[in-house]
């Protein structure tokens, strides 16, 4: 028995037993692209040394990357469900690679690389862009039975985490080497989930992906009218809890090597602890809440009151041991909430919007890790109070719309819109 089979995925006649490789490579996008973001946070204190930039310029090598995706990921998913998800999947890989090698040449060969290495990273947003957002619908039509899609989503949310959990050790391991050795491990990254996506992930069987402009436009609206609070309510969320996660990754950083004077692999392995907390809370609350959509209302919400919780008791103490326990309950709640948004999204809609509304979230959720950073670089220079009472509001409005805004009915789904008949 594989260690897939002893994490209770079921029998060999069970779909998620039959498609373990397929979640595997599907799995491999959402780790890929973590790492190629999330490995340049702790090396960013070196970046501005390197490259002589402020904090807000370093913070920029995130926020352009994230920029570029919130404008093209509806693109890609109104593309993914007209035209299939690994057509748009696959080349997005490629572009991400590109994006990648652009940096890291001109990290090594400029004298002045730092537009160079944003304009890499631009490619590099175009490519997670397709990339990751369509992953969540591609679980969606994987599988039949909702339970074998949470399930998976708590998988690929895991892959996700522990993306971000192997990015500071990998990051700061790599630049020990080389400063810009972490641009030029993406396009390698890239090249493994290709082969993996190309020979192991089958197109699902009757896959009609046609759908037209028109029909798309008039789709999403009636989506909206009947749905708006909900969606809009998951939507706000996402992007908040990107935002604090991103947001307390850079001042965390930012802390450790100014203050306490950790920088390489040790600070690398500080930073992991408290997304390790995130990552076990996201595969265990993927396996927990199956198909049940109270459940996934009522974690989130607890989850999300938990980080805000502990976010606000930042106040109390800037001492490291005490900011990676605080920060590490923070991740359990955090891990907690996104598998249930995610699922709750995938559940909801019918497969022909599926590719377009999860985009949208993914949108909003990368927009929250777009402006985290640049915003936090700057009410750290204030002090930290305004910056902790910025995190815990943005917790409790989280909390509240979760609480009120979403209100899961088992038996109700988002109206079916049969676009692909236009």
């Amino acid at each position: 028995m594989t260690t897939f089979d002893k994490l209770d995925f079921g029998r060999s006649d069970n779909e998620l037993s039959e498609k373990k490789w397929s979640i595997v490579s599907v799995a491999s996008i959402p780790l890929i692209m973590t790492l190629g973001n999330s490995m340049l946070i702790p090396v960013l204190p070196l970046m501005e040394q390197k490259l002589d930039i402020t904090k807000l310029q370093s913070s920029l090598i995130i926020t352009v990357y994230s920029i570029v995706a919130i404008f093209l990921i509806p693109v890609a998913g109104f593309l993914s469900d007209k035209y299939g998800r690994k057509i748009v999947i696959i080349p997005s890989l490629i572009i991400a690679g590109i994006g990648g090698l652009i940096s890291g040449w001109a990290a090594w060969k400029l004298d002045s690389p730092y537009i160079s290495i944003l304009i890499g990273r631009i490619f590099q947003g175009i490519g997670a862009a397709g990339a990751f957002p369509i992953v969540l619908p591609l679980i969606g039509d994987m599988f039949k039975r909702d339970k074998d899609v949470s399930v998976t989503l708590g998988v690929v949310e895991t892959s996700n985490t522990f993306g971000k959990v192997l990015s500071p050790i990998m990051g700061s391991f790599l630049a020990g080497f080389l400063w810009f050795l972490p641009f030029l491990s993406i396009p390698v990254f890239s090249l493994i989930s290709v082969l993996l996506i190309v020979f192991l992930v089958k197109k699902p069987k009757n896959d009609q992906h046609e759908l037209s402009f028109g029909r798309f436009i008039k789709s999403i609206k009636k989506i909206f009218s009947e749905h708006w609070q909900w969606l809009t309510a998951v939507f706000i969320i996402g992007a908040s809890l990107m935002f604090v996660l991103f947001g307390m990754l850079f001042y965390l950083s930012s802390v450790l090597e100014d203050d306490y004077g950790f920088d390489g692999v040790k600070k690398g392995l500080l930073l992991a602890i408290p997304l390790a907390s995130l990552c076990v809370a996201s595969f265990t609350s993927g396996k927990w809440i199956k198909d049940n959509l109270q459940k996934m209302k009522w974690i989130s919400f607890f989850g999300i009151v938990l980080m805000g919780v502990m976010i606000m008791c930042a106040l109390l103490s800037t001492g490291f041991i005490f900011l990676i326990t605080i920060f590490s309950i923070c991740g359990v709640g955090l891990g907690a909430a996104l598998p249930s948004l995610d699922a709750i999204l995938t559940q909801s809609i019918e497969k022909e919007m599926r590719g377009t509304i999860t985009s949208i979230f993914s949108s909003m959720r990368f927009a929250g890790v777009a402006a985290g950073p640049p915003v936090i670089a700057v009410m750290m220079d204030q002090g930290i109070k305004g910056m902790i009472f910025l995190l815990t509001g943005l917790s409790a409005v989280s909390a509240i719309l979760a609480f009120k805004a979403i209100r899961p009915e088992k038996e109700k789904k988002a109206p079916g819109t049969n676009p692909a008949l236009e």
